[in-house]
């Protein structure tokens, strides 16, 4: 912005608030794997196998396949729970 085009205030009453309940909801998503693996005692064991795995590596790899359903189920509940803010003024980059 320059000094003879101010960018227009943001009246920051008109925004509503964010939804607190998705944003933990979003939180405790991205924790649940996190907390998973770090507690390693509860996997850290022999069987049940899986087509010849033991448990401790096949617990292991299906976390790789939910981890990315519960991050990308967070990314949309934080979408939600955050108000849309229009864009003020213009940018040197949209010119």
């Amino acid at each position: 912005m320059s000094a003879n085009n101010p960018a227009p205030a943001v009246d920051h009453d008109t925004v509503p608030p964010a939804n607190t309940g998705m944003l933990v909801a979003a939180g405790i998503l991205l924790a649940v794997p996190i907390i998973a693996l770090m507690w390693v005692s509860s996997y850290a064991k022999k069987g049940p196998e899986l087509a010849g795995f033991p448990f401790f590596y096949w617990y292991q790899f299906l976390w790789v396949l939910i981890t990315p359903a519960f991050t990308w189920t967070a990314f949309v509940l934080v979408r939600k729970a955050r108000p849309h803010r229009a864009m003020t003024g213009t940018t040197e980059a949209t010119r």
